[in-house]
């Protein structure tokens, strides 16, 4: 079998095409706040990086999760 050179293109008039949705806006953080993630728990913002990353304390282990923060959330 031969493999094909690149990704499929679909025509924009294709029923298959799908638009692609607008991504979700990106939730602000303040020291302080109370936080949920998926995998680490509840904790608390200790620090933040800018745009680019909050510091979160889980219960003593620290923790440095990076946006868009898909799987933090604030209580």
């Amino acid at each position: 079998m031969t493999e094909s050179a690149g990704s499929r293109r679909h025509l924009p008039t294709s029923p298959f095409h799908r638009p692609t949705q607008p991504a979700p806006p990106i939730e602000h953080f303040d020291v302080g706040d109370r936080v949920s993630h998926d995998q680490f728990g509840l904790g608390r913002v200790t620090g933040i990086e800018g745009a680019d990353a909050v510091l979160v304390d889980f219960s003593g282990r620290q923790g440095r999760i990076l946006s868009p923060f898909t799987k933090l959330t604030k209580l």
